[in-house]
C-alpha cells in the first residue's frame, strides 16, 4: 500500500513539471503501477505467458540432454537448429496479447542464440520459419517483426566467430547485451511507427527489457554450464584413457626392449663371423634393420610413460622450442613450408624434456604435412605468456579438419593421415596432460588449423 501511496506522490510532482526526462520518468513509473493494479486484481494473463514462454525456451535444453548429448556434433547441430524452431513457434503461439493490437514473445531469444553459435548456416532457416509463421499470425506489428528479424539476420551473425572465441563467462555477458541491445531497437522501431506512446507502450518497454534480458540471461547460464559439463566429462575420459595407455605403454615396452636388445647383440655378432656366407649375412643385415624399426615402435610407446626424473627440467620452454625448431627446418624447407617463430615468455614450468620436445615436433611436422596438398604455405609457432599460463600457438595454412575430425583426435589409432597411426596425436595429448594444460583445436576446412596449448605455471 505504501508503495503505490509513494507512486502517486511522485506522479503527482512530476505532472506540474511538463519536462521531457520527468515525462519518461512518469511513464516509467506509470507503467509499473498499471502492472501492480492488474496483479492485485486477480489478472495473471501476462504472467501466466511468460511462464508458458520460458517452459517453451526450456524445452530444447531438457530434450537436448535427455536425448542427444552424446551424439556427433553434426547432428547435434541440426537438432538443436529443429528444437529452437520448435521453441520459437510455440513462443509466436502463445503471446502476450496487448490491447493496443501489438503480439509481444520471446521468439528472438532462440533466434539470437542460435545466430551467435551457429551463424549464418544455422540462423537462416529459423529466419524463414519465423518470417512464415508471422505472416500467418498476422495482426499488428507483421511488419516491424520482418524488420526486426531481418536485421538480427543481418547483424548478429557478423559476431558469431568472435562470440564463439570468448570464454563462459564473456559469452553469457555478451548474448545478454545483444539481447538488450536487439529489444531497445524493437522498441523504437515500434516507438515511432505508434506516433503517440501511450502508457501500455511504456508498460511493454518495462516488461520487454526486463523479461527478454532476464530471461536471455538464465539461458545462457545453462547452456554455457551443459557445454563446460560436456568439456569436463571428455576431459575426464581422456585423462583415463591416456592413464590406461601411459601405464600399459611403460609395462609392455620395457618387457618387449629387453629380449630385442639380446637378440640385436647376438646378431650383430653373427654378423661379424666369417663362417657365414654372403647370402646370410644379407639376411642378417636385413633382421638387424627390422629390429631397429621394432625399437622405434618400442620408443614411441615409452613416450606415454611418466615422465622421467632423468629428463625433469625447470625452464621456460625457449630451449626446447628453439631446439625443436631447428630440427623441423630441413623437413619445412623440403614441403615449400615457411616457418614464422616467435618466442616471449618469461614464466617457468616443470616438465619433461624428451617428451615436450617430442610434442613440439609432433605438431609442427603435422602441421607442414597438412600443407603438402597445398604446395607449400606457412607454419606460425607463437609462445607467450597470459595470465600465469604458458600458451604455445601452432597454426598452419594447410587443408584443415572438420569438426568430427576435431572431436577424435587424441584418441588411439585415429589419423587424418592415410599412412598414419595416430601415436603422434596421443603422444601430444599424453604429454600436455601431464603437465596439467590443455589442448584447444580450431580449424576449418580448406583454410588451416590452429593447435592452442595452455599450460598453468
Amino acid at each position: 500500500m505504501l508503495f503505490f501511496i509513494i507512486l502517486k506522490m511522485v506522479e503527482k510532482y512530476i505532472v506540474n513539471k511538463g519536462n521531457f526526462t520527468y515525462n519518461i520518468i512518469l511513464a516509467y513509473f506509470s507503467s509499473t503501477l498499471y502492472f501492480k493494479q492488474h496483479w492485485l486484481k486477480g489478472s495473471y494473463p501476462l504472467f501466466e505467458t511468460l511462464l508458458l514462454n520460458f517452459l517453451f525456451l526450456l524445452f530444447p535444453i531438457l530434450i537436448f540432454l535427455l536425448f542427444f548429448e552424446n551424439r556427433a556434433f553434426a547432428y547435434n547441430s541440426k537438432i538443436l537448429v529443429l528444437l529452437s524452431a520448435v521453441t520459437m513457434c510455440l513462443c509466436i503461439a502463445k503471446p502476450f496479447k496487448l490491447d493496443m493490437g501489438f503480439i509481444f514473445d520471446l521468439r528472438y531469444i532462440p533466434f539470437i542464440i542460435v545466430a551467435l553459435f551457429g551463424g549464418y548456416k544455422n540462423v537462416l532457416p529459423l529466419y524463414i520459419l519465423l518470417n512464415i509463421y508471422r505472416f500467418y499470425v498476422g495482426g499488428e506489428g507483421t511488419l516491424q517483426s520482418f524488420l526486426f528479424a531481418t536485421s538480427i539476420l543481418i547483424l548478429v551473425p557478423l559476431y558469431s566467430k568472435r562470440f564463439l572465441k570468448l570464454d563462459s563467462k564473456s559469452r553469457i555477458i555478451a548474448a545478454t547485451i545483444i539481447s538488450f541491445l536487439t529489444m531497445g531497437f524493437y522498441l523504437i522501431i515500434l516507438g515511432f511507427t505508434q506516433g503517440s506512446l501511450n502508457r501500455e507502450y511504456w508498460f511493454l518497454t518495462l516488461n520487454a527489457f526486463t523479461t527478454h534480458v532476464g530471461v536471455m540471461c538464465i539461458n545462457m547460464i545453462l547452456i554455457e554450464k551443459i557445454i563446460t559439463n560436456i568439456k569436463n566429462r571428455d576431459r575426464i575420459m581422456q585423462s583415463e584413457r591416456l592413464n590406461v595407455v601411459s601405464e600399459l605403454a611403460a609395462s609392455v615396452s620395457h618387457e618387449i626392449r629387453n629380449p630385442l636388445t639380446v637378440t640385436s647383440g647376438f646378431l650383430q655378432l653373427l654378423n661379424k663371423s666369417k663362417t657365414i656366407t654372403k647370402e646370410e649375412k644379407q639376411y642378417v643385415e636385413l633382421s638387424l634393420l627390422e629390429l631397429q624399426r621394432a625399437e622405434k615402435i618400442v620408443s614411441d610407446y615409452l613416450s606415454f610413460a611418466k615422465p622421467q626424473s632423468d629428463n625433469m627440467v625447470y625452464s621456460n620452454m625457449q630451449e626446447e622450442a628453439e631446439y625443436t625448431k631447428n630440427i623441423i627446418m630441413p623437413y619445412a624447407t623440403m614441403h615449400k613450408v615457411e616457418v614464422k617463430f616467435n618466442f616471449k615468455n618469461s614464466l617457468f614450468k616443470n616438465y619433461d624434456r624428451n617428451q615436450i620436445q617430442q610434442c613440439l615436433i609432433n605438431l609442427y611436422k603435422n602441421g607442414i604435412e597438412a600443407m603438402k596438398e597445398k604446395d607449400g604455405g606457412t607454419l606460425f609457432i607463437d609462445i607467450s605468456e597470459k595470465k600465469q599460463n604458458i600458451i604455445i600457438s601452432i597454426r598452419d595454412t594447410g587443408i584443415g579438419m572438420t569438426k568430427e575430425e576435431i572431436s577424435r583426435l587424441g584418441k588411439p589409432y585415429y589419423s587424418t593421415k592415410a599412412e598414419g597411426t595416430g601415436l603422434g596425436m596421443l603422444m601430444v595429448y599424453s604429454t600436455i596432460d601431464k603437465v596439467k594444460g590443455i589442448v584447444e583445436v580450431d580449424s576449418e576446412k580448406g583454410k588451416g588449423t590452429t593447435f592452442l596449448i595452455t599450460i598453468p605455471t
